[in-house]
Formats: structure tokens, sequence, C-alpha cells
């Protein structure tokens, strides 16, 4: 079989698109469409049926899709041990799903090191979706992605870290000295955040303990919290333990260890499946771990006056 018939395969089976397979390959939608009916004569099968704007792949694409990518990975591989990858060429784009708080804690860290390498490659940072992730990986829509959120899927992944989590109040609430058992936890006023990518951690450990949470404040970002806290004597917060800590270094916080099990939770970081570019994909993917690894983290750039009430 011709190996860039292969190459069209994979390229319209992580897109689900002709339009976009034909983009990522740098050739037109007929070409694409003439190698689809090649590809379908070859192996005897439809492949692909349209369902709406998308080719869904059928029984047999999905079987041989992970032996297919697999074979294209070693060769692209090969290739590059070949030809090697320059950073200090590069000018790639790549993206990187992050939450809220990645952004602020370690973006810094992940630009300042891919940048002494690599200055001319760019680095676009897209809000994190943990319930898209599993897709905009599968589909190559972003690079990497860091978040505590299992990823169904089989993308590869390191551990960077292994996060526990408390309770933070003001140091003005009642129990930031008094008894914090799991009544007085299911009874306080909590807030959420709708941005938390470590929420569905925090969801199961509260079904497993048998609480029930009806939060009296919902926000849209993290960032927002310590202020929020800080000014109310009723409101408490579940979050990363960690940046909470610093967090109190400067603002009128207390945090408190939660009244409940729950198990600490790995942040990962993980790659996409698709096959374009492997050599420098290999390259952010060590680089950005390492950045990740080496840095203390920047969540206290969202601090407060020491010396306010």
């Amino acid at each position: 079989m011709d190996l860039n018939l292969v190459r069209v395969f994979l390229a319209i089976a992580e897109t689900r698109s002709l339009t976009a397979a034909a983009a990522r390959l740098y050739v037109t939608q007929p070409a694409v469409s003439q190698s689809l009916a090649r590809l379908r004569r070859e192996l005897d099968d439809p492949l692909f049926h349209r369902v709406g704007r998308a080719m869904v792949p059928t029984p047999l694409a999905e079987s041989v899709t992970p032996g297919f990518r697999d074979a294209i990975a070693a060769i692209d591989r090969t290739l590059d041990s070949v030809h090697g990858f320059e950073p200090a060429a590069s000018d790639r784009t790549f993206r990187i799903a992050l939450s809220e708080l990645g952004e602020i804690g370690w973006l810094p860290a992940i630009v300042r090191t891919v940048r002494s390498k690599a200055p001319g490659m760019r680095i676009e940072v897209v809000p994190m979706n943990a319930r898209a992730l599993p897709e905009w990986l599968a589909r190559g829509t972003v690079d990497l992605a860091v978040t505590p959120s299992s990823v169904p899927g089989s993308f590869e992944k390191v551990v960077l870290k292994s996060q526990g989590y408390g309770v933070v109040m003001s140091s003005q609430h009642p129990l930031a000295s008094g008894v914090l058992d799991l009544d007085a936890y299911a009874a306080a006023n909590h807030v959420v955040v709708a941005s938390d990518s470590g929420a569905p951690a925090v969801d199961l450990a509260l079904r497993r303990a048998g609480i029930a949470i009806e939060p009296r404040v919902a926000s849209n970002h993290l960032a927002a919290l310590p202020p929020l806290i800080a000014a109310s004597s009723d409101l408490v917060a579940t979050m990363p333990d960690t940046i909470a800590e610093g967090w109190a270094k400067t603002w009128p916080l207390v945090v408190r260890e939660l009244p409940f099990e729950m198990p600490t939770v790995d942040v990962c970081l993980y790659r996409r499946s698709t096959t374009q570019h492997t050599a420098a994909l290999d390259w952010l993917f060590e680089t950005v771990a390492r950045a990740i690894r080496g840095s203390s983290g920047r969540f206290q750039v969202i601090h407060g006056d020491a010396l306010a009430p």
C-alpha cells in the first residue's frame, strides 16, 4: 500500500473532515477524496460515513487506526533521527490546554523554558475544558494538556505532581478555629468555581462521603477566590491546599484539612495522539514537563496587602 494513503487515512480519522485533512496534508480536498476512494478499494470497506458534517469511521477503520498510527509514528521518528529536530529553527505554533490556575502558576516557566531553546516557536494557551479534552487530544485541536482530571483514551501522559486539597476560609470564619467535622462542612456556605479542572475529583470524594453540596456562590474564575473569601466571614471553598496556603501568606485566610477522605490528585501532562510533527511534539512534551517539574509555581501572584485588616 502507498504510504501516503495511510497518512491520508489518519488525517481523516483524526480530523473527521476531508477539508481539515486536506489542510493538514497541504493538498486539495479532491486529492484527499481520490485517496480515500483508493483506500476503500484497497481495504474493501467504506471506511468512513458522512454523518452531518463529520466523517465517522466504520468498525474496520476504528480497528486499523491504532496500528496505522503506530506505524507512521515509528517511521516519522526514524526519519527524524536522521534529519533531527532543531528547536532553534522552529517557528511552529503549539496549543496547550491549561486551567486558569495552570496558566497563572506554570505558564511563565513554560514560556521561559521553551523560548530559551526555541525563540521562534509560538505557544497558544487554550482554556481547559475537561469534557472536550479527549476529543481535542484525539483530533489534534490541542497538542498538550495539563490537568488533574482523568482523560479517557490511550493518550501518553506523565505525572507532574500529586496534589492534596483543603478547605480555605476567612480568618474571621467561625470554622477557622472551631471544629470542622463532616456536619459542619456540609452545613457551611460553599463557593465553587466553574473553571476548576479538579472539581470532578472533589465531587467524587464528596459522593463517597455521602455529602451533597449546594453552593451559595458560583464563580467563573479561581482568581476571584482570595478577595471574595477574605471579605466574607461565612464562605468556604475546597481547593488545592498548597495554593491556598500560598494565598494565606498575604490574605487573611485559613486553610483547614478536609473532614473526609480524598486521595491526592495526580496532575498530569497529556499529549495528543495525532501523528503530525512527531519530533517537534516529542521535544515540546519533554520540555514542558521539565519546566513544570522545575517550577514551584507562581500562584502567589494573586496576592493581597499583608497589612490589610
